[in-house]
């Protein structure tokens, strides 16, 4: 929905059909608070750039999502390279007519298309000259099936060629899954002649709608008919674009009004071999290089997806670049810096494949920017934009965990940039983490050097955005911006939204230093989840907007020019000391426990078992792994089982030690020790040896969603008994490993939940007062715009609804809903709803006469 301005105040909220539990929220008591407005000072500028949207090719985003081509391999690329359950005719079955026979195979020989479409599909056929009598393939599309709808338009290409010098006949056929085959469009049929390679098309008109629809392509007679990039292309793609967006995916993401757009990823770019393709050695997971994915789309090679799955390059960067310009967002592509990251942390050490990248990476700059008569300026030319992009940004590599090596590499990149295109700004990354070695070290290398911008990527629980609303109050203004490139709340609730939602408004008031932002992913297919969560849904035929795609809506089409300084007030919340009882756990690895104990502060024994008695003690807080008294200790055996978790005590203690011998049995990781156990979804752990046992690090969790609170490089032994102590203290907490010292942290940050920032739309001379109340009781705020005469009607916008509340293909509860309020002067007071967000536009009063 786009919402369109005019001269007044308004509220936008997003509602739902109140549940009991929210029902009986409302009916808490409202907190009073306070926000005072500096109407006449000037806060930092806030760019066009603010908001963005990141696309990577996870999920499915592309092939079977924003693509929108229908056909699901249609090239027969799919290998087990990609997927240990792929084979070349995955999403393919034979089919039959009339009593026909034949072979279908797959080829990778001569005969094939060209050097980057290996292979191609080969028809062996057993018919006769009855036209009934037909051999073939049928194509099962992504999700149910192919998704048509009446009256549209459907183009179908294949690339076919036959050894029968009378032709071959093809049909075309666009059915349903029903085995009665019912039509939803007029077959089309094709004669295949000569045997070169050539490209046949036609058109379907569909008579009806479906959601599991079938493409067959059979032929008929004697011989051998060859095919490959059979392709099914709705006629209406996004802005009309051949070989284009899926409309209704582009549509929300216009929607969203994004300053740029980020691609290609993320884990695919700084994953896989960074060599050029080379044939025979096409089938291995190669980092993604834009120039595999220009040119005519049947030239183009695919790739094995760092997330489990085929990509073709049907979208690819001159495909990027025209969808950020068709949304009016800056393109920001990323390349890869020659340091692996997304868990695969190596170093490419091949100054000669180094050098290359860093002319691939000049080159796109051409690509983009370069005149019809340079050579990559020709070659945008030749694909159909004869205009410059106007690319101005590049980001340089993506959450490396080896800073040094990479900010080695990144450095030969920036000054090669820079040297030939002054203008380009390059910008470089802190690693995965919000926090921890990587990211210090990472951002001390970036100010050494003077960087422009620093990429940060972090996802946490919605405890961590509250608790962090001034993260960027304190970063130095003199240092580098700060381009927040991945960030999402660990959830698709609407409290993780809410959670966003304040943190965002830190985000804004820290624009000096904060210029770019992006929640990730952008998309997601339901039948093809590799990470949660995910700013929009869909499956074959529909789409639909998370709770934190309307957070993102809202902030991004209401952003302002410029922040208003302000200030609201804050109720203190109690710090209560850690609570709770303990756990053992495993993750890939089989490790041993022995000798627990619990002390008190005061010397008591709480709690011991050295397993000599079994393991009554313990309940089993998940239904994974193996556990097992064995040599009298608590066994996990299996190796393949993650968060294993067991837990013993009382749910109540506070002030004590925690002790116990572990030792690593074999598998990738070490071992996990919980305190402060409350439930399945709220604890702490210290995991050692986590995370392919590369490091080790205190996470909290609250309610499922986790963060870290201290970390650093420890690595596990296998077969070494480790002595641990854990001293829990208040909300101090101090870890010991084999006696020594390990770290400690103090959890005393505020969960604050009333959060504000205040913008100011120059064009429309608007106040945006922009309010965050993540918690179950209404917030009755008096509210102070200073010395600034308003008109005395408001438009708002809010976002209200049930914490747990989750937007699905059936049901959207988080909807925007519009109201006006009156009586506005300099002061007046406001009740903001119980978890909600709300946008309050307040016009300057322009009816009173000079």
């Amino acid at each position: 929905m786009s919402l369109v301005l005019v001269p007044s105040l308004f509220v936008l909220s997003l509602t739902f059909a109140q549940s009991p539990e929210n029902a009986s929220a409302n009916k808490k008591e409202a907190i009073d608070y306070s926000l005072t407005v500096d109407s006449n000072r000037r806060g930092p500028a806030i760019d066009n750039t603010m908001y963005g949207v990141f696309f990577e090719d996870i999920n499915r985003a592309a092939d079977g999502g924003l693509y929108a081509e229908l056909i699901q391999n249609r090239s027969f690329e799919y290998d087990p390279v990609d997927n240990p359950a792929y084979k070349p005719l995955t999403a393919w079955t034979e089919t039959a007519t009339g009593g026909a026979s034949g072979t279908a195979r797959v080829m990778n020989d001569d005969g094939r298309l060209n050097e980057k479409n290996r292979r191609y599909l080969q028809l062996d056929l057993d018919g006769s000259k009855d036209k009934k009598e037909r051999f073939g393939v049928t194509n099962a599309g992504y999700n149910s099936g192919i998704a048509v709808e009446a009256g549209k338009k459907y183009d179908f290409t294949v690339w076919a060629r036959t050894d029968q010098s009378s032709g071959t006949p093809l049909t075309v056929e666009l059915h349903d899954v029903s085995d009665s085959r019912d039509a939803l469009a007029a077959p089309l049929q094709i004669t295949v002649r000569g045997d070169r390679w050539t490209k046949y098309s036609g058109t379907f008109t569909a008579r009806t709608t479906s959601t599991t629809g079938r493409l067959s392509v059979t032929a008929g007679g004697r011989g051998t008919v060859r095919l490959d990039m059979v392709s099914l292309f709705p006629r209406d793609t996004f802005k009309g674009r051949t070989n284009g967006m899926r409309k209704d995916l582009a549509q929300k993401i216009a929607a969203l009004n994004p300053g740029f757009l980020r691609f290609p990823g993320g884990c695919l770019v700084n994953t896989g071999s960074h060599e050029a393709y080379e044939a025979p050695d096409w089938e291995r997971q190669r980092s993604y290089q834009w120039k595999d994915t220009i040119g005519p789309v049947e030239e183009r090679a695919t790739n094995a997806n760092f997330w489990g799955y085929n990509q073709s390059y049907g979208l690819g960067y001159y495909e990027y670049f025209q969808f950020a310009e068709d949304i009016g967002a800056m393109p920001l592509p990323v390349v890869p810096a020659l340091v692996n990251g997304c868990g695969e942390n190596r170093t490419t050490d091949d100054p000669e494949l180094l050098q290359r990248h860093i002319q691939d990476t000049l080159d796109l700059i051409e690509f983009a920017n370069g005149p019809v008569t340079s050579t990559w300026g020709k070659k945008r030319a030749e694909m159909g934009h004869p205009e410059p992009f106007g690319l101005s940004h590049i980001a340089v590599g993506n959450e490396e965990t080896l800073p040094d090596e990479f900010f080695k590499r990144f450095t030969q990149f920036r000054e090669a940039i820079e040297a030939e295109y002054p203008e380009i700004t390059v910008i470089s990354n802190s690693g995965p983490d919000d926090s921890g070695p990587v990211f210090d070290r990472a951002w001390e290398l970036n100010r050494e050097a003077d960087v422009d911008m620093v990429d940060e990527h972090y996802y946490n629980s919605p405890a961590w955005f509250l608790e962090n609303n001034d993260r960027y109050d304190s970063y130095d203004r003199q240092g580098p911006k700060v381009f927040l490139g991945e960030y999402a709340s660990q959830d698709n609730r609407f409290f993780n939204a809410l959670a966003e939602a304040a943190f965002m408004t830190g985000l804004e008031r820290n624009a000096d230093i904060v210029k770019m932002a992006s929640y990730a992913p952008l998309l997601a297919n339901v039948d093809d989840v590799q990470w949660r969560p995910d700013m929009i849904w869909f499956d074959n035929s529909q789409s639909w907007g998370s709770t934190s795609y309307e957070v993102q809506k809202l902030f991004m089409n209401h952003v302002g020019d410029e922040v208003v300084p302000s200030k609201a007030s804050s109720i203190p919340v109690p710090t209560e000391p850690i609570t709770g009882a303990i756990g053992l756990s495993t993750w890939a690895t089989s490790a041993a426990y022995d000798d627990v104990k619990v002390i008190s502060a005061d010397g008591d024994t709480l709690f011991s078992d050295d397993f000599s008695n079994g393991a009554r003690q313990w309940t089993h807080a998940t239904e994974h792994g193996s556990w097992k008294i064995q040599d009298g200790a608590y066994v996990q055996s299996d190796t393949s089982a993650e968060n294993t978790m067991v837990t013993a005590g009382d749910p109540d203690w506070q002030n004590y030690d925690l002790r116990v011998k572990a030792t690593k049995q074999s598998g990738s990781e070490g071992f996990l020790i919980a305190f402060g156990v409350k439930d399945t979804g709220n604890y702490y752990w210290w995991n050692l040896g986590g995370w392919g046992n590369t490091r080790s690090a205190v996470e909290k969790a609250v309610d499922g969603g986790k963060q870290t609170m201290i970390e650093n490089e420890t690595q596990i032994e296998t077969d070494r008994e480790y002595d641990i102590r854990i001293e829990v203290r208040g909300r101090q907490v101090t870890l010991f490993l084999d006696g020594r010292k390990w770290g400690s942290f103090t959890d005393d940050q505020v969960a604050e939940p009333f959060r504000q920032v205040v913008t100011r739309d120059k064009a429309t001379g608007e106040l945006i007062v922009k309010v965050v109340n993540a918690q179950e009781a209404p917030a009755r705020t008096r509210i102070d715009l200073g010395e600034v005469d308003v008109a005395p009607t408001a438009r708002l916008i809010t976002l209200q609804g049930d914490p747990d509340a989750v937007n699905t293909a059936d049901s959207q509860p988080i909807k925007p809903r519009r109201s006006v309020i009156n009586s506005i002067d300099q002061t007046f007071t406001h009740t903001f709803p119980a978890h909600s967000v709300t946008f309050m536009r307040i016009k300057p009063n322009t009816s009173k006469k000079p």
